[in-house]
């Protein structure tokens, strides 16, 4: 007798990366596939020295269950952070901490989303949310992006016409396409999340890696200036980008109502977040490191982002466009078909990998409509060399 799955599980599949990592077995093969900071970045020294401090000073706490809102000391340190940031309205009681920022978007499925709702999602947008969201039965709408996000137009166009239960961006160098929504379109989301009282979601895991001059401010700290607008927004943060994606912290800042929902359905799964990685997280914070290591990252990565496109530049030419991004982790481009070479991202992907390099192809990351022409490289883990090397054997593939 087979055994009978829920029919929610018919609305999603498995993630293409997931699936794309069991090809990268073959030797030496280089890898811009995956979503990961580089190791090597972490501050070791750093979380050993909080590790440390949590197990002389807090042990009993630490060690023991906790409430399912986050570690008290976690709470207010995440708070602090939010206000270095520009969010100065923020206290430790309007955020729940939750196990990585992807927690939160599945508290957000199942507080919010009921079967056959619209939900707005930018195209292309993060793969775990478009699948979160309809395994809890959303209707996904797809809105345009460009250079600098969301083209905001058409999404009132789309809210206007759908009416949808929530509208889900990463303003900041989004995953995949590295976009950086400008100031002013910033201020029309808000402007239209009040005008049609429409809930906005900003996931914002990338945010602290800018290279350069730092970004517009965040949604959130920007809502202060829009009246209204606080009350419809949720923002989700993360340290997995920035310190390390082991301890599994993120955070989730929202209304009183929905973070008191959240929490009730948070307890039905994980009751709450590993207290020992909250208490390191915050006697991390806690230390005043994070300045400096977020230094060293952003340094590194702008190094390795402009190798990439230099490098994509010179061994593919117009074969391929692509924004240069100004920061996060993801270079995305796509493919022309100059001069009569291949222009799907999946065929492309194919021939890289018999060249030895591997990518994401861009079409999972749509809803709707995929842009087949599409791909996504990162360049966060590979040293120049190997970006070179990688950007090189991209050109072999392209003329293969």
């Amino acid at each position: 007798m087979p055994i009978p799955f829920a029919r929610r599980l018919d609305n999603v599949e498995t993630s293409a990366i997931r699936e794309l990592f069991k090809l990268l077995g073959k030797p030496g093969i280089i890898s811009f596939a995956g979503g990961f900071p580089d190791s090597a970045m972490f501050d070791v020294e750093g979380i050993r020295e909080a590790v440390d401090g949590v197990l002389t000073d807090e042990p009993g706490d630490a060690l023991q269950y906790g409430a399912t809102e986050g570690y008290p000391a976690l709470r207010e340190q995440l708070a602090q952070f939010m206000a270095s940031k520009g969010a100065s309205g923020v206290a430790p009681q309007d955020l729940i901490v939750t196990t990585g920022s992807q927690q939160a978007l599945d508290l957000i499925g199942k507080t919010l989303i009921d079967p056959g709702d619209k939900v707005i999602v930018e195209g292309p947008t993060f793969l775990a949310t478009i699948q979160c969201f309809r395994l809890y039965g959303a209707d996904l709408v797809s809105a345009p992006i460009d250079g600098n996000g969301v083209d905001v137009d058409r999404l009132e166009q789309l809210i206007a016409e759908h009416r949808p239960k929530l509208v889900y961006l990463i303003p900041t160098f989004g995953n995949p396409s590295g976009a950086m929504l400008s100031l002013e379109r910033r201020r029309r989301v808000l402007e239209l999340a009040v005008k049609y009282q429409t809930v906005v979601v900003e996931d914002d895991p990338y945010g602290d890696l800018y290279f350069g001059d730092a970004p517009p401010p965040s949604l959130l700290a920007l809502s202060e200036q829009v009246p209204g607008s606080r009350e419809l927004l949720v923002h989700c943060g993360s340290l997995s980008k920035v310190l390390s994606p082991g301890l599994r912290v993120g955070w989730m800042i929202a209304p009183p109502e929905l973070l008191a929902r959240a929490t009730m359905c948070k307890q039905f799964s994980d009751a709450h977040t590993s207290t020992f990685a909250q208490a390191t997280a915050a006697r991390y914070l806690k230390a005043g490191r994070m300045p400096a290591t977020l230094a060293r990252v952003r340094s590194v990565y702008a190094q390795r982002a402009g190798v990439m496109c230099e490098a994509l530049r010179a061994e593919l030419g117009d074969a391929v466009t692509f924004v240069e991004p100004r920061g996060g982790l993801f270079v995305w481009a796509r493919l022309t078909g100059a001069g009569g070479k291949v222009a799907d991202g999946k065929l492309f992907a194919q021939k890289a990998i018999e060249q030895g390099v591997a990518f994401v192809p861009g079409a999972p990351f749509y809803c709707s409509r995929p842009d087949i022409a599409t791909l996504r490289l990162s360049f966060a883990t590979a040293a120049p060399d190997k970006i070179r090397e990688g950007m090189a054997r991209l050109g072999r593939a392209l003329a293969a």
